[in-house]
C-alpha cells in the first residue's frame, strides 16, 4: 500500500539521509562494531548534512521544522540499513525535546548550536543498577548547596554514555524522593567527579556505546537545572510518548527490511531441487509476516500523523511501542529460521538484525510496562 503521510519535502530529506548513510555510515559500521563506538567525525558529518536538530529553531542552528516526520525518516533509514551505532534518533527525538521545551534562553544558546553541529553529543541518564522502568526507585541524589547542586549516584545502560558531552541526569532533589522529588540536571563533560565506567559488552548494537556513569560529589551549577525544580517526573512522562513512538518507528522499518531480504533469499535458495519459495510452508510464513507488517505499518503511520499534529497520547504511544517491537522480535526470529544455518552466521544481515533488535522490547519501557499503561487507562475508575 502506498504511504501518504510524507510530502515531497520529506521525500527529498529521505534521499539526503540515504546518501549520508551510504557515504558516512555503512563504510565504517563494521569497524565501529569492533571498536564499540562510533567515530565523532560521523556526528560532525551528520551535523553538516542538517540531520541533527531538524526540529530545533533556526536561530540555534537547527532545521526549524517542528515536524516529527523528519525524525521518523531518519529512524526508518538507519533501521533499514541495519546501522544501530549512530544514535541520531536518541539525540534528536528523545533528548532534543527536553532541550527545546525546557531549557532557558541562556541554556539554549549554550547547548543547542553544538547539539545541531554534532560538536555536542547527548545522553539521558535514568536507569540505575537498582531502578529500571520504576523511576520512583531512583537513588541518585542532588543536594542543594545554595548556588549549586552536589550530585551523587550511579547510572547504567546509558546509550551514548562514552561519547556524551552533555548528560541529562534524573536525580532526587528532595529527601523524600518519589515522583514529586525528581529533577533534571545537566552534567557536562569535564565536570569534576563525573566518571564513565565500562563501555558495556552487549549481545547486539555493538557499535552503539552504552556505558555506566558515576557521579561523586559533582558540583552542578544551579544554571544547569533543566525545567522545573522537582518537576522531573512530569517532564519525563511528557516526553516518553515521542521516545516510544521513535522506537516503534524503527521497529517496523527493521521488520519490513528483514521481510524484504528474507523474501529474496527464499526465492534464490534451493532445497530438494527447487527454490524454498515453492514450498507451501515458506509461502505461508512470508504471507503471515507480510500481513502483520502491513497492519502494523498502517497503525504506526496513523500514530506518526497524530504525533506530528500534536495529538498522540501516552496510551497509543505505548500500544505502538509494544506491538511494533514485539513484531520486530518475531519477524527477526522467523526470518533467521528461514535462512537455516546461514541465518546463524554473523556475516548475514539477518543474524545481526536478530541480536540488534532484541533490546527493542526492553528499553524505552518494557513490553510489560507498556501493557500496564494501556491496561490502567482502560480499567481505572
Amino acid at each position: 500500500m502506498k504511504r501518504e503521510i510524507f510530502t515531497a519535502e520529506h521525500d527529498a530529506f529521505r534521499e539526503t539521509v540515504r546518501t549520508f548513510v551510504a557515504k558516512e555510515v555503512l563504510p565504517h559500521h563494521e569497524r565501529w562494531e569492533k571498536d564499540g563506538v562510533v567515530d565523532r567525525e560521523a556526528w560532525l558529518a551528520a551535523g553538516r548534512q542538517g540531520l541533527l536538530g531538524p526540529s530545533v529553531p533556526e536561530e540555534y542552528g537547527g532545521g526549524g521544522a517542528a515536524d516529527y516526520r523528519y525524525g521518523a525518516v531518519i529512524s526508518e533509514e538507519l533501521a533499514r540499513a541495519g546501522c544501530s551505532g549512530l544514535a541520531i534518533p536518541l539525540h534528536n527525538d528523545i533528548i532534543g525535546p527536553y532541550l527545546t521545551s525546557l531549557a532557558t534562553e541562556e541554556q539554549k544558546r549554550r547547548w543547542l548550536p553544538g547539539f545541531c553541529s554534532g560538536e555536542i553529543i547527548t545522553a539521558i541518564a535514568m536507569t540505575e543498577p537498582g531502578a529500571g522502568s520504576d523511576l520512583q526507585g531512583i537513588r541518585t541524589t542532588a543536594t542543594d548547596r545554595g548556588d549549586h547542586w552536589v550530585l551523587n549516584g550511579a547510572k547504567t545502560f546509558i546509550s551514548n554514555g562514552i561519547l556524551a558531552d552533555l548528560v541529562i541526569v534524573v536525580a532526587k532533589t528532595t529527601p523524600e524522593g518519589g515522583a514529586k522529588g525528581l529533577s533534571l540536571l545537566v552534567v557536562e563533560r569535564g565536570m569534576a567527579g563525573f566518571e564513565r565506567g565500562r563501555n558495556l559488552d552487549k549481545i547486539g548494537q555493538k557499535a552503539q556505546d552504552t556505558a555506566e556513569l558515576f557521579f561523586h560529589d559533582v558540583i552542578v551549577p544551579k544554571t544547569n537545572l533543566l525545567g522545573e525544580l522537582h518537576g522531573g517526573f512530569v517532564h519525563l512522562m511528557t516526553n516518553l510518548a515521542q521516545e516510544r513512538l521513535s522506537i516503534a518507528v524503527s521497529a517496523i522499518a527493521a521488520a519490513e527490511h528483514l521481510l524484504e531480504i528474507t523474501t529474496r533469499y527464499v526465492k534464490e535458495r534451493e532445497a530438494f531441487g527447487r527454490p524454498l519459495a515453492k514450498l507451501q510452508h515458506i509461502r505461508f510464513e512470508i504471507a503471515e509476516m507480510a500481513t502483520e507488517c502491513a497492519v502494523t505499518r498502517a497503525f504506526l503511520d496513523r500514530c506518526v500523523t497524530e504525533h506530528a499534529a500534536g495529538g498522540l497520547d501516552a496510551v497509543h504511544a505505548s500500544m505502538a511501542k509494544w506491538w511494533a517491537t514485539e513484531l520486530q522480535k518475531r519477524v527477526a526470529d522467523r526470518c533467521l529460521q528461514l535462512h537455516g544455518g546461514y541465518g546463524y552466521m554473523a556475516e548475514y544481515p539477518v543474524a545481526k538484525a536478530f541480536t540488534d533488535g532484541r533490546i527493542q522490547t526492553i528499553y524505552g519501557g518494557t513490553t510489560e510496562i507498556m501493557k500496564e499503561i494501556i491496561g490502567r487507562s482502560l480499567l481505572s475508575d
